[in-house]
């Protein structure tokens, strides 16, 4: 199995200053596509196509990214309290038959309470978690029952579903999951082929690793998990160019998110701001967690230098079993290029000379925990 990359997608040009508008705002629809086409031609396997009370619809953007393109793969983006889960599990299928198989699922439970009670979700967070390992297991059902069936759990109660919709290959869509918490932990553990992590240092990231495969230990499960984390690349033809840029486009984000996450109960967010507020550079000054917006989404951490640089940083990564590497440019389709043109492909070279094995890699941590 190969290294896999990730954007995001953007449904109209980019502000630099906000982290989220360029998902959040308004659709473009030419930009749409035309972003879309871009980080398929220049080497990524994914968009992420986010989800939040104030955007658009994920099921309709997802239908004209895979429209648009002939590559690219959408990881669509669910919140449980938004969609009864058989009738998730048909979109979701719908999407990957009409794609040929360019969809999977990240199911997000929930970190802000707030924002879930937007859309009248007033679950506690453990409540949040285990409905979501619950519909879980009703997609995977949906997708693969080949008689009718029927569930009656603690979240979700139906009779005579079925046989299955099925998706393009007949199996289960890959479900990702994230998160920093002991429930995401437990949740992932579980349930999750792909777990998505935010952007930490090297050491904090195999301890969140091996805390998911402990889960997964638990549960009897024995297969391989595979692991995504999340940087915002900030890539110039040198390394003192590449931290002139970031410094410019931190000092434009503080302007924004100044001060950002004060009160925070998210541990994704508690963790990126405790990290930076001990040391803001970490990996040889590669990784930045400036202070200024740690924690304001997983992108919030970057990844700053030469290509060759960013690259080595990288492989650091997938030697510890992330081989899903997101690295979107938040709008940004000039640096979605450089990302595209100058960084994936030093990483597949020097992860085939390493002679890197992606599907031991996981073994040595997941038997130490």
């Amino acid at each position: 199995m190969t290294v896999e990359f990730v954007n995001a997608i953007s449904t109209r040009p980019a502000k630099k200053s906000n982290i989220s508008e360029t998902f959040r705002a308004g659709i473009d629809p030419a930009w749409l596509k035309r972003y879309a086409r871009t980080i398929d031609e220049f080497g990524f396997d994914y968009t992420l196509v986010p989800y939040h009370s104030s955007g658009p619809d994920q099921y309709a953007l997802a239908a004209t990214i895979l429209a648009a393109t002939e590559r690219l793969k959408t990881v669509v983006a669910v919140r449980p309290n938004t969609s009864f889960p058989t009738v998730a599990a048909q979109a979701l299928a719908t999407l990957d038959q009409l794609s040929e198989g360019r969809t999977i699922v990240h199911i997000i439970s929930g970190s802000d309470d707030a924002e879930q009670q937007r859309q009248g979700d007033y679950l506690s967070k453990t409540q949040r978690y285990e409905r979501s390992t619950e519909f879980i297991q009703i997609l995977r059902d949906v997708w693969t029952k080949k008689e009718t069936f029927s569930h009656h759990g603690k979240y979700y109660d139906f009779d005579n579903f079925g046989p299955a919709f099925e998706t393009f290959s007949g199996q289960s869509l890959p479900v990702s999951l994230g998160g920093s918490s002991d429930f995401a932990y437990a949740s992932g553990g579980q349930q999750a082929d792909i777990f998505a992590l935010w952007g930490e240092p090297l050491k904090e990231t195999k301890q969140q690793i091996d805390r998911v495969y402990d889960e997964a230990h638990k549960a009897g499960r024995t297969e391989r998990i595979r692991f995504w984390v999340t940087f915002r690349p900030v890539v110039a033809e040198t390394d003192e160019l590449a931290e002139q840029k970031a410094r410019g486009i931190v000092e434009a984000a503080a302007k924004v998110y100044g001060n950002f996450g004060q009160g925070a109960t998210n541990v994704g967010t508690v963790r990126l701001q405790e990290i930076a507020k001990a040391a803001e550079y970490h990996e040889d000054g590669v990784l930045w967690t400036p202070r200024a917006f740690a924690g304001a989404g997983g992108a919030s951490s970057l990844l700053v230098g030469s290509p060759e640089t960013i690259a080595k940083t990288l492989v650091k990564y997938v030697e510890l079993g992330a081989d899903i590497i997101s690295l979107p440019s938040l709008g940004d389709i000039g640096e979605s290029i450089d990302t595209g043109r100058y960084i994936i492909p030093l990483v597949h070279e020097e992860v085939a000379r390493r002679g890197i094995d992606l599907d031991a890699a996981w073994e040595p941590a997941a038997l130490a925990s």
